[in-house]
């Protein structure tokens, strides 16, 4: 089967591309313009094959003929499937680029299909990728994969390109044709990738910025507004690929659509939930309103003075286009009555939202949010410096190594699984970083010295030294008491392997006579609360190394700081289904007051609970016994530690009085 292929290094088009190779005996040919061989080479590097199974074809969709004559003699006869991805989708495009790509570059394409049937009457099938904004974005109803042309608005150059570039395959192809109407197309299902902000992405900061300063525990009202025809791209492509080697679904149109989509305002709950930010308990309906009172409230909107800039205002402070923020509302019912047809028995189905929105937004977070603000003291402090993180791969450290490497250091990533950490290096390059990934088991003394020693061979030297890596438990200790090998590696982790990396970096610190050690620690060795005495243990003994280190070395210049960390939303925390229900840092908030140690370089960092909790304990000891006493009553165990992990996850929910403690006194490891 051989397949000619145009938008292949797009982000459905990837995906395609792999689909398509993984067909026995499939051969692709990729149509791509000469200045972007780049492209494709990357594109043949990711697939891993060789150029008999995916090789370039050099042309222009927007050129008359689109390939030069000896490519279309060699072509000519050999192709079984035309796909056409190759499109322009910005929301804020112009008509004239929309008109030159989208409907220009699909009418070449179609022609060039027509010409490359042979004398025997071998036809290829046209395979076109539209979208659901074919119904405009004002149409009131339902609107099903066998209709078309319904007298619907389209006048925005997305959504006109978009129905008029099907015109153009309906009425000028000469081979059979299948036109694909994929939804809002969002990161894959099951790894979140995805390459740009899109769709519901265009919401994602101001979610964060909601989570990052709304409490957890106040409930939300929002709007209803309507259905949001989202698709993962995964489900996009495998229904893409199995349409299209069937049999008898020529000549008709496929929405790939999840069944029963959301709301806008369930996918603004949904996200949310997705986020760990504050619920929406309520969303206002906005569909009771008619369409005309809408409609009329809108045009006496425009109308009003300086409404264009006002929109722009409203637009550029959310971060979303206006064209997306008028879709909220949209009115139109989509029915995929042709693809539940064609894909019944196939085993292929859309996933719901709700099912891997966490995916999509712990991809985001990680790889897409490169919004990274680093005060210009810290550039002018930092910058050329060797900076040591361990568990750099995720939370806090992967936070503070995108933070630092931006000021200009040289950040040394240190973290367990080879295969993580190297990824998060490249992120951290790719926002203009300097990084480099030392993959360490911190449990073993044998591989922190060979991991050491590697780095000072490579560096020379190190500067700063961030402690980071850790291990948290969270149980009782009579529920502990036949499990003592929890304490032995909390403590192997937390205390041995960090003061086995100062050991080794604190030779050649003291002969440079230049050195600083930041240690992360908790505000539980301050708050001493209940259910973590191993983990507190271990960092206060590493508490105490470091009070006593640093008189020994401060004629060495040699700094040492402990910040006692509040508890912050990282993996570490995420078992714990209890923290969803109280108030946690970011792990940027955390990476601030890892930059504060960097700058100022101070002996603790501890916030106003943890520092009153402290004093509070040396005064009234028995006080706060009493206190954490009840508080301890107020959490329940964890499921693991209770033995009967069958439990509802409701059973981890604190109670009314824990959650009013916990929002009362925010940061602890309750």
């Amino acid at each position: 089967m051989k397949y000619l292929v145009t938008g292949a290094t797009g982000f459905i088009g990837r995906f395609l591309i792999e689909r398509l190779l993984e067909r026995r005996n499939a051969t692709v040919y990729v149509l791509m313009r000469r200045t972007s061989a780049d492209r494709f080479a990357a594109l043949q590097q990711r697939m891993n094959v060789s150029e008999e199974r995916l090789a370039p074809v050099w042309g222009d969709i927007t050129r008359e003929g689109v390939i030069d004559d000896a490519a279309r003699a060699h072509l000519a006869g050999q192709i079984d499937h035309v796909f056409h991805l190759a499109a322009v989708y910005d929301m804020d495009m112009s008509d004239a680029q929309a008109d030159r790509v989208n409907n220009q570059g699909t009418a070449h394409i179609v022609a060039l299909a027509n010409t490359l049937a042979n004398e025997s009457g071998r036809k290829p099938c046209f395979h076109h990728v539209s979208s659901v904004a074919v119904a405009g974005a004002d149409y009131e109803g339902v609107f099903s994969d066998r209709m078309f042309d319904e007298g619907q608005t389209v006048t925005h150059p997305y959504y006109r390109t978009k129905f008029q570039s099907e015109a153009v395959v309906r009425e000028q192809a000469a081979v059979p044709w299948r036109i694909y109407r994929p939804g809002m197309v969002v990161g894959h299902s099951e790894t979140g990738a995805m390459d740009k902000v899109d769709g519901p992405y265009y919401f994602f900061r101001t979610i964060k910025r909601v989570r990052d300063h709304v409490p957890k525990w106040l409930p939300l009202l929002g709007i209803e507004g309507g259905q949001m025809p989202v698709a993962p791209v995964d489900y996009v492509v495998d229904a893409m690929v199995h349409i299209a080697h069937k049999r008898n679904q020529d000549n008709r149109a496929f929405f790939l659509i999840q069944d029963d989509p959301p709301t806008a305002g369930e996918m603004l709950r949904i996200f949310l939930r997705a986020a760990h930010g504050p619920d929406i308990v309520r969303n206002l309906p906005t569909h009771e309103w008619p369409a005309s009172i809408e409609h009329q409230v809108k045009r006496l909107a425009s109308r009003l003075p300086m409404a264009g800039w006002l929109e722009r205002r409203v637009s550029k402070a959310l971060g979303v286009p206006l064209s997306i923020l008028g879709y909220v509302n949209n009115r139109a019912v989509f029915d995929d009555v042709n693809t539940r047809a064609a894909l019944a028995g196939s085993g292929i189905h859309c996933p719901r939202l709700e099912d891997y929105a966490e995916t999509l937004w712990r991809y985001w977070e990680l790889h897409m949010d490169c919004d990274i603000d680093v005060p210009e003291e810290l550039t002018r402090r930092i910058r050329g410096k060797v900076v040591v993180i361990t568990g750099a791969s995720s939370g806090i450290g992967f936070m503070t190594s995108k933070k630092l490497a931006r000021a200009g250091a040289k950040v040394c990533m240190v973290a367990r699984t080879p295969s993580k950490l190297e990824e998060t290096r490249a992120i951290v390059e790719r926002i203009g970083g300097e990084a480099y990934a030392y993959p360490c088991d911190l449990n073993k003394m044998e591989a922190i010295d060979a991991c050491t020693k590697q780095i000072l061979a490579d560096h020379h030297h190190v500067d700063i030294l961030i402690n980071n890596a850790g291990h948290s438990i969270r149980r009782s200790v009579f529920e502990s008491l036949n499990r003592f090998h929890d304490y032995e590696r909390t403590m192997q982790l937390n205390y041995f392997g960090a003061i086995r990396m100062i050991f080794n970096f604190l030779p050649s610190m003291a002969k440079r006579r230049s050195g600083h050690i930041i240690n992360i620690s908790s505000i539980g060795c301050l708050t001493n609360v209940p259910r973590f005495s191993a983990y507190v243990a271990s960092k206060s003994a590493l508490d105490a190394f470091s009070r006593c280190l640093s008189p020994e070395v401060g004629s060495r210049n040699i700094d040492l700081t402990t910040i006692y960390m509040p508890l912050v939303r990282t993996p570490m925390i995420a078992p714990t289904k209890l923290y969803d229900y109280v108030p946690t840092l970011t792990p940027e908030q955390a990476g601030d007051m890892v930059v504060s140690a960097v700058l100022e370089k101070p002996k603790r960092i501890a916030s106003p609970l943890g520092t009153t909790a402290q004093v509070s304990y040396a005064l009234w000891p028995k006080v706060n016994d009493f206190v954490l006493h009840k508080a301890f009553h107020m959490f329940p165990s964890s499921k693991a530690s209770r033995g009967y992990a069958a439990r509802r996850e409701a059973d981890e929910k604190p109670n009314i009085p824990g959650r009013v403690l916990a929002a009362l006194l925010p940061g602890p490891y309750w």
